[in-house]
């Protein structure tokens, strides 16, 4: 029996696009592996692309209620260190979701529409939250409270954009907002060292976020193969994702210890970027072992969006998702004097 709090919508954050983000990531990993598996992987990605939809569909219509009814909940998101970042989720799905349609039905008219509207509002997001950084104080500034893994979704979410952009005749401002990503990315990575170093590590709820880290390189190494680049530059990328994901995987049973919330939606779109550009770099090689690989990383991916679907429904149905935040997600860290944004 559900125990759904009567306002429960009003907990709805940003961050639950990050569903949708998944599913398309699982989607287009199975498209890509059926070189190797044949029709079963093609239908298999067909409904998968169909479930991200329909979540895509769901999520969106909550939202427009929870901003209709509790819109002092959007406006803390907003002004939340953490938070704000998750509402790069939106025009991020966007882009991924016409990734999937030109995937499955060629460069359609609407389908360039949706990528134009994702792909633009990617980069407001971008503009939004680095002019965040220059505002005075540390509450809406760039204070160590922000500097979270999350960040890698509004700043280095632009390298998405070539996935769909090249096959819609739009390679040019592909490229340049792929640039933006980028040149981005290095500089956010070198940020969370420098606050891992002075501040330690995220409070224990918020960990699952570090798997966002695997997304950034594993997407810029299939964008790159997109935009025409060497292989070797795409296996560069790949080493990269490879290193962030053993990185993250280190910490995956303190992840574990937590109670289940949304972030843990964090490991399903990076792992499944990382079983895509696998797959993609099996099509330029002969290695069976690398094949083997591929289709283990597939297997990981399938099953951990998996759990993250059934966990999602027993949480909704038990009523333990859409709960006031605790306090330890805000934080930088015990004993550092942060307040809850």
């Amino acid at each position: 029996m559900s125990t759904q709090r009567p306002d429960a919508l009003k907990f709805l954050a940003p961050g639950w696009f990050a569903i949708v983000m998944g599913l398309c990531g699982l989607a287009m990993a199975w498209l890509r592996a059926a070189p190797l598996m044949g029709d079963v992987s093609s239908a298999g990605g067909l409904a998968i692309a169909v479930l991200a939809a329909l979540a895509f569909v769901v999520v969106l219509i909550a939202s427009w209620l929870r901003w209709l009814r509790h819109p002092e909940a959007l406006a803390e998101d907003l002004r939340h260190p953490v938070r704000h970042a998750m509402v790069a989720t939106l025009p991020v799905s966007l882009i991924l979701l016409a990734t999937l349609g030109v995937s499955l039905l060629g460069p359609l008219v609407w389908l360039e529409a949706l990528w134009w509207g994702g792909s633009l509002a990617q980069l407001a997001v971008t503009v939004w939250v680095l002019a965040r950084w220059l505002r005075p104080g540390k509450e809406l500034g760039l204070g160590w409270p922000a500097v979270t893994p999350a960040l890698f979704i509004p700043v280095v979410g632009n390298v998405l954009a070539p996935l769909a952009g090249v096959t819609l005749g739009h390679g040019n401002w592909a490229a340049a907002q792929f640039g933006i990503g980028l040149l981005l990315w290095p500089v956010l990575v070198a940020l969370l060292v420098v606050r891992l170093a002075v501040q330690g590590v995220w409070p224990e709820r918020v960990l699952p976020l570090v798997f966002i880290s695997v997304a950034p390189p594993a997407v810029i190494g299939t964008g790159l193969l997109q935009l025409g680049a060497p292989p070797a530059l795409a296996w560069m990328a790949w080493g990269v994702a490879l290193l962030f994901l053993l990185w993250s995987a280190s910490a995956f049973k303190r992840m574990l210890a937590q109670p289940f919330s949304i972030q843990f939606w964090a490991l399903s779109f990076p792992l499944a970027s990382f079983a895509g550009l696998t797959l993609v770099l099996t099509h330029l090689s002969d290695s069976r072992g690398l094949q083997t690989l591929a289709m283990l990383a597939l297997a990981l991916a399938s099953f951990v969006i998996a759990a993250l679907l059934v966990a999602t429904f027993k949480g909704l149905r038990d009523g333990t998702l859409l709960q006031p935040e605790p306090v330890a997600m805000v934080a930088t860290s015990a004993g550092t004097g942060s307040q809850p944004g």
